[in-house]
């Protein structure tokens, strides 16, 4: 479970009831069919208007990334596995990583580790790599917009839904208690609107472009980890290289982390 998604969402509700409570507002307001139809119907209208229905199947595991912890390998792992990848390598040469790829689970690795047993040169394996990881995030940034679309038209169908609000309000101005429900009323697809838009897709959106960066930065670090193998750098020197791929504070927990794992040894 994605807890911080979960906690900014309740957080989100809560902030918005709090507001109700100290300005007396009932809750009865939200009970409002139209101005619900209009942003949350509407906005999906929009999404379809602006995506293929290719990009738009992968929803329901855009969801599940943003409120569940995805596996992944670490960067410790990532390490650990390069190291000792150096050494066997060092020992028998790099023709002996063709026994590791098989128990390498992670695909990305395990074809960056292929290649260089089989001897491909380096530049060779610099470029598909990269480009592999540049039609990642390529993915990433469509995915990733298509909750951004949602952020941005959201607020704005939430100002037609008020708009419509109001023009029902007018047309019982002779009623001056039925046109202030009404005008009150107007102003919920509004606030929906910049809800949805500003606490949940927008950042939904900028949940996954962050995720999609760490991805990347593990994948830089497969990059740089099996370059070394091929140059030939002793087993320390190649985690000096993979740690300066890190940001500095990030770096001091993962070489922490690996003093734990050798004293568990």
């Amino acid at each position: 479970m994605e807890l911080t998604t979960i906690i900014g969402i309740v957080i989100g509700i809560l902030s918005i009831i709090g507001a109700m409570i100290f300005k007396h507002i009932s809750f009865a307001v939200f009970i409002n069919p139209a101005a619900l139809l209009i942003i949350f119907v509407g906005t999906a209208a929009a999404v379809l208007n602006a995506y293929p229905g290719k990009n738009l199947k992968t929803l329901g595991a855009l969801f599940k990334i943003l409120f569940t912890k995805q596996k992944m390998i670490t960067e410790v792992e990532i390490i650990e596995l390069m190291v000792n990848l150096s050494a066997v390598a060092k020992k028998d040469g790099l023709l002996a990583l063709e026994g590791k790829v098989e128990e390498i689970e992670d695909p990305f690795i395990k074809k960056a580790v292929r290649m260089v047993a089989d001897g491909t040169e380096k530049d060779i394996i610099q470029e598909i790599l990269e480009t592999e990881i540049t039609a990642m995030e390529k993915r990433h940034d469509i995915n990733a917009g298509i909750f951004a679309s949602a952020g941005m038209y959201a607020p704005t169908l939430g100002v037609l839904g008020a708009v419509f609000g109001l023009i029902a309000a007018m047309s019982s101005i002779d009623d001056t208690d039925n046109m202030a429900t009404a005008i009150a009323a107007a102003f919920i697809a509004t606030i929906l609107g910049i809800f949805t838009g500003y606490v949940l897709w927008s950042p939904f959106s900028k949940k996954l472009k962050v995720k999609s960066q760490q991805e990347v930065m593990l994948k830089s670090m497969v990059i740089e980890g099996v370059q070394s193998i091929q140059r030939g750098d002793p087993p320390f020197m190649l985690k000096e290289r993979l740690l300066a791929v890190l940001p500095t504070k990030k770096q001091q927990k993962v070489i922490e982390e690996l003093e734990k794992e050798k004293e568990k040894e």
